[in-house]
């Protein structure tokens, strides 16, 4: 009979652990002369992120963007009213940096390209205020020659009745005319509508088309169709974004970025000394 033997388990040896502390650059430098390395370099940290606190804070962040891709030269609540001559619920400064660019598609009487300012227009066809503005801009422009250029934006009021169609009509007849049939549509509507909401008919439209010379017809299935009904409501929501708040709501801007507010039916005088107070 064999003798049964003992098997030892394996046993993985323990590390030898140090127990001598490695010494760290504190414990080497005097403590009088680590504190105020310490007290230094804390007061180094706190100056730099003060210093770039105060350029941020300093810096015009509305011009870091300016435009778009498409502009050629100018940049970027209460219930909307027809505005009269009083000057009131102007949009502050911050709201008129957020006017949409100016871009190929808007409408443009004048050079842009020459232009030292322009006049951003929110306007209703059916305003009486517009109606009456309308001669004051079209002053301004004969006045300042190139230096002005006019950009007409839609901005329909719910209580006016027409205004909606006749904002669609005129962009018809800007996609089947061009630029000078929709100005000359333009001038007609509020050179003959009454305004308050149904002073100019619908079924008068389609013959202004075909006088303006766009072809009657294709001008009907146009309008009929609905399809300028997105475009104008993405017009006047940029207007809203912007401040707009009636009409008619003309936003002033240089090609610098500077930006001024021509809130409501202005007389030609004011819109002027506005305008030099920018053209300085």
């Amino acid at each position: 009979m064999s003798e049964d033997k003992i098997i030892e388990p394996a046993v993985h040896p323990m590390p030898v652990i140090s127990t001598t502390k490695e010494k760290s650059i504190f414990d080497v430098i005097p403590s009088k002369v680590a504190f105020f390395s310490g007290l230094v370099a804390g007061i180094m940290a706190f100056a730099t992120i003060g210093f770039i606190l105060l350029l941020v804070g300093g810096m015009d962040l509305s011009k870091l963007s300016f435009g778009g891709a498409n502009t050629p030269a100018f940049g970027g609540k209460k219930p909307a009213v027809a505005n009269g001559n009083t000057n009131t619920n102007a949009p502050a400064a911050n709201k008129l940096d957020q006017l949409p660019p100016i871009t190929k598609d808007d409408h443009v009487r004048g050079d842009l390209s020459k232009a030292k300012i322009a006049l951003v227009e929110y306007s209703d066809y059916e305003c009486p205020f517009c109606k009456t503005f309308h001669p004051t801009l079209l002053s301004v422009l004969k006045k300042y020659g190139n230096d002005v250029a006019l950009v007409y934006r839609h901005f329909p009021l719910s209580f006016h009745q027409n205004a909606e169609k006749e904002a669609e009509a005129a962009e018809c007849v800007a996609q089947l005319g061009g630029n000078t049939a929709f100005w000359n549509f333009s001038d007609k509507i509020y050179d003959r509508t009454t305004s308050n909401g149904t002073g100019f008919a619908l079924t008068a439209l389609g013959p202004l088309a075909k006088e303006v010379g766009v072809d009657q017809k294709k001008f009907q299935d146009c309008l009929d169709s609905g399809k300028n009904a997105k475009l104008v409501a993405d017009q006047q929501a940029g207007g809203e974004a912007a401040g707009i708040s009636g009409t008619p709501g003309t936003i002033i801007i240089t090609k610098e970025g500077k930006t001024d507010m021509v809130n409501g039916a202005q007389s030609l005088s004011t819109v002027e000394s506005q305008i030099d107070a920018l053209l300085k």
